[in-house]
C-alpha cells in the first residue's frame, strides 16, 4: 500500500518533510489526498530539470485516462480531472507557444504598469476599513488580488465573491469532495463563457475583451481555450498573491529583526518580496505532469504513464542552491528561486504578483508600525491541498495606524 506524504505532519511543517525527502528519497512515490499515485521531485536541480524535460508532459486533455489509470484502491481522480482545463498550463509546445503568445500580446507589462495606481488605491481603501484588529488574509490579502484581477479582466464587482469561492474550491480540490470540485469548476467556466460572449457583443476596455478580439482576429484560440485561459488568469492571478502576502507577513512577524530592517529601509521591498517567495512561497507543488516514457530523475527511474509533482517549496530550501536556506534574510541576493516555476510554464502573471506584493507590503509597513499577531502562533492553521501553501486566516492587531 502506498501511503500519502500529504498528512497532518506535512500541513504543520512541509519544510521538515521536504528536508527529509531531499536527504533520503529525493524522488518519492506517494499517494495524493484523492488516492492517486504520484512521484514527488524535491531537489532544486531535479525540479528545474523536470520542468524542462519534454518527456514530462502536461497535455492531459489528450490523455485523460492517465488520471484514472493512476488511481489507487478507493481513490477518485474526478476532482483532479475537473480542474484540468484547455489552457496553456495543460498543453505542451507547440500548442503552448500558440496560447502563451496570444495571451502575452494583451497581458503586457504596459497594461500591468498602467494598473499600478489602481492597485495602490484598492490597497489603501482596504486598509482604511481594516481597523486596528483584523484578519490579514480575509480582509486584505484575499480581496486585494481578487479586485485587481477582476478589474483587469473586466469582471463586475458584484461577481467577485462568487469567483473567490469558486477559485478556493477548485484550488483546494485535494481536500474536498470531488463532486463539490466538479460543481464549482462547471459553474466557474460556465460563468466565464457567458462573460466572454457578452464581451463579444459589447466590448469593453479590459483584458477579457482584448482576448476575445484576439481570438476573433487570429482564429488561433478556440472558444473552450478562451474560457479556460480566463479561468487560469483568475485562479493564478488571485491565489498566489494571497499567500505571497500572508506567508511573507508571517515570516516578518516571526523575525522582528528583519521586519525592523525593512521598516528602516523600505527601498529593499522588491528584494524582500523575492525572499518571501523563496523562503515560504505560495506554491507547494506544481500542477501534474506525466511521463511519456521511462524517465530517470535523481537516480530514480519513473515508469511511463506515471504522474509527477515537482516541489517548488522544497527546491527553494535546497542547500545545494541557497546558502543557509532555512535562514530568512530580506537582504539576501536573488538566487533563482522557482516560486513561479521554471521553463516554458513559468508564471505569466509573475510581474503582476510582484507589483501587488511590493505595494501590499509597503502599505502594511507604513500604516501599521507595530503590527503583531492577534492570536497565539500555535492557533494558526494551514490550508490542506497539494498546490497552494497558505494559511486559513491571519489575525493581526496594531495599536497605531
Amino acid at each position: 500500500m502506498i501511503e500519502t506524504m500529504f498528512d497532518q505532519d506535512y500541513l504543520r511543517d512541509p519544510h521538515a518533510v521536504f528536508a527529509r525527502l531531499r536527504s533520503e528519497q529525493p524522488v518519492y512515490r506517494t499517494a495524493t489526498p484523492q488516492g492517486v499515485q504520484a512521484w514527488v521531485v524535491s531537489r532544486y536541480e531535479d525540479v528545474r530539470a523536470a520542468c524542462t524535460d519534454p518527456r514530462l508532459s502536461k497535455d492531459f486533455t489528450n490523455n485523460p485516462h492517465l488520471l484514472k489509470a493512476n488511481e489507487l484502491e478507493g481513490g477518485d481522480s474526478s476532482g483532479l480531472a475537473a480542474v484540468v482545463p484547455h489552457n496553456m498550463l495543460y498543453v505542451d509546445p507547440p500548442d503552448h507557444v500558440r496560447l502563451r503568445r496570444l495571451v502575452g500580446k494583451v497581458f503586457t507589462a504596459g497594461r500591468i504598469q498602467a494598473l499600478r495606481p489602481r492597485i495602490e488605491q484598492i490597497s489603501a481603501g482596504l486598509l482604511d476599513r481594516a481597523g486596528t484588529e483584523f484578519d490579514l488574509l480575509h480582509d486584505y490579502a484575499v480581496p486585494l488580488p481578487a479586485m485587481v484581477i477582476g478589474e483587469l479582466l473586466g469582471i463586475p464587482e458584484g461577481d467577485w465573491p462568487r469567483l473567490i469561492a469558486w477559485s478556493n474550491t477548485t484550488i483546494e480540490g485535494a481536500a474536498l469532495d470531488p463532486g463539490d470540485v466538479v460543481e464549482a469548476a462547471t459553474a466557474f467556466t460556465g460563468y466565464l463563457d457567458e462573460l466572454c460572449e457578452s464581451r463579444r457583443a459589447d466590448p469593453k476596455d479590459d483584458l477579457l475583451s482584448a482576448m476575445v478580439q484576439a481570438q476573433d482576429e487570429t482564429g488561433v484560440l478556440s472558444r473552450r481555450e478562451l474560457v479556460d485561459t480566463a479561468f487560469l488568469l483568475v485562479v493564478a492571478g488571485h491565489e498566489t498573491t494571497v499567500h505571497l502576502i500572508c506567508n511573507g507577513m508571517l515570516a516578518l512577524l516571526r523575525h522582528p529583526d528583519q521586519l525592523a530592517a525593512l521598516r528602516a529601509d523600505p527601498s529593499g521591498l522588491p528584494g524582500a518580496v523575492e525572499e518571501f517567495l523563496r523562503f515560504d512561497g505560495p506554491v507547494s507543488t506544481s500542477t501534474l505532469r506525466f511521463t511519456t516514457e521511462p524517465v530517470t530523475i535523481g537516480g530514480t527511474e519513473i515508469p511511463e504513464g506515471q504522474l509527477v509533482l515537482v516541489a517548488f517549496l522544497s527546491a527553494n530550501r535546497d542547500a545545494a542552491q541557497f546558502a543557509d536556506p532555512d535562514r530568512f534574510d530580506v537582504t539576501r541576493a536573488p538566487g533563482q528561486h522557482v516560486a513561479f516555476g521554471h521553463g516554458v510554464h513559468y508564471c505569466l502573471g509573475a510581474p503582476l504578483a510582484r507589483t501587488e506584493g511590493v505595494i501590499a507590503f509597503g502599505h502594511l509597513l507604513r500604516r501599521f508600525p507595530d503590527l503583531r499577531l492577534a492570536v497565539p502562533e500555535d492557533r494558526l492553521a494551514w490550508r490542506p491541498g497539494l498546490l497552494m501553501h497558505g494559511l486559513t486566516s491571519l489575525p493581526v492587531r496594531s495599536s497605531l495606524r
